[in-house]
């Protein structure tokens, strides 16, 4: 497995932090999570612990940041989701922890980064987006910016580029056997993720004008865009060049070589298309459009997509062991040699790990019993083990 003896701490959040530790558990990290005692609402909500592991412990407690600084000491990689200084008042900030273990890679993901005006402000991926520019630029033509989810900032710039950022620190360090802090801020790494947005801004054949919604990739082309078929369900399209246009166009059963039907008139030619896709059903369309080869594809939801023969063929997504009707996506790139984890490794109880972790780290069975008793630790049903 590509990371196999890579040793990961995260600490218990919801959408970037579980994310970055879902994507290198999923390449064969060992993936432990630090859950709060008594705390079921977030490891309930977190759906991207597969693979993992749990300890719950009190970190209010002296003893419980002993057991924290012990298994830090023994990690490579460190992942926080807490505001500024959260990490600091416990004692564990990272001065504390890299002094302990040198080779630490202390990975802090917050929302406006460790310093500026709003760094200790509350925030979601909406306001992250908001102050990074990317929000203005999503949203049809006179209609107020529409967030695409959280895609943007929790998981693009957020999770992603902190798995991305974390190898490349691991690269370094075996170079200059030294860990080192990541200061990873959701509203930086949205702008980050949109950096050919901000380049690209002078390319007028793909910005026509300052408005969202009127340009060549955000709906302002008829031939970029959705289309409703007859069975309310929709085609997208995306023929940009010219030789897909004229694909596109003879599927639709408009002539190719008709000057007309070139002209970038976007409300004519949208009309026109609109009309047009709304006398199929999608699937009709997608027979259509399988002979040819015009950029149009179904849009297709979490079940067709599953069922549609090039994903079927690819293999690109599985039902959990978990549950036989829940779908998840596989972990991409396919590596050649490589083998990777399955993907229905089953995700934790919150402290279902405690007392193996504890074991693992050096404790014996007296201490871990005096631990659980002290409720300094938590110890879940499933995790009844022997001690």
């Amino acid at each position: 497995m590509a990371l196999r003896s890579l040793k990961v701490l995260e600490l218990s959040g919801l959408a970037p932090v579980p994310f970055c530790g879902m994507l290198l558990a999923d390449y064969g990290a060992s993936v432990i999570r630090i859950d709060r005692k008594d705390d079921q609402h977030n490891t309930r909500l977190d759906r991207l612990a597969r693979g993992k592991r749990s300890i719950s412990i009190d970190l209010k407690m002296p003893a419980a940041i002993d057991i924290f600084r012990r298994l830090s000491s023994q990690a490579d990689v460190l992942i926080e989701p807490f505001r500024p200084g959260v990490m600091e008042k416990l004692g564990l900030g990272p001065d504390v922890l890299l002094n302990d273990n040198k080779r630490l890679i202390y990975t802090r993901v917050s929302g406006y980064g460790q310093n500026g005006s709003l760094a200790m402000k509350g925030g979601h991926d909406i306001n992250y987006l908001s102050i990074s520019g990317l929000l203005s630029m999503f949203g049809r033509s006179n209609k107020k910016p529409h967030a695409p989810l959280n895609l943007a900032a929790d998981f693009a710039g957020g999770g992603l580029l902190a798995a991305y950022a974390i190898m490349s620190a691991i690269f370094e360090r075996q170079t200059t056997n030294l860990g080192q802090v990541l200061d990873l801020s959701l509203a930086e790494g949205s702008a980050y993720v949109s950096s050919w947005m901000w380049t690209s801004r002078d390319l007028p054949m793909v910005w026509f004008g300052n408005q969202r919604g009127e340009n060549l990739l955000d709906g302002g082309a008829h031939f970029y865009d959705t289309y409703e078929t007859s069975d309310g369900l929709y085609m997208a399209v995306g023929a940009l060049e010219p030789q897909f246009y004229n694909q596109l166009l003879i599927g639709l059963g408009l002539a190719p070589n008709d000057e007309d039907h070139h002209q970038m008139n976007i409300n004519k030619m949208k009309k026109k298309f609109e009309q047009i896709f709304k006398t199929k059903t999608q699937q009709e369309w997608t027979e259509i459009f399988n002979k040819l080869d015009a950029c149009c594809t179904p849009v297709l939801n979490w079940n067709s997509a599953y069922k549609y023969k090039h994903n079927q063929e690819r293999e690109n997504f599985s039902l959990t062991n978990e549950n036989k009707t829940k779908l998840v996506p596989i972990p991409v790139p396919k590596f050649s040699l490589s083998k990777l984890p399955s993907i229905n490794r089953p995700a934790p109880f919150s402290g279902e790990h405690t007392i193996e972790i504890l074991h693992e780290i050096g404790y014996s069975k007296e201490n871990i019993e005096q631990l659980i008793k002290n409720n300094i630790v938590q110890n879940t049903e499933r995790s009844k083990s022997k001690l």
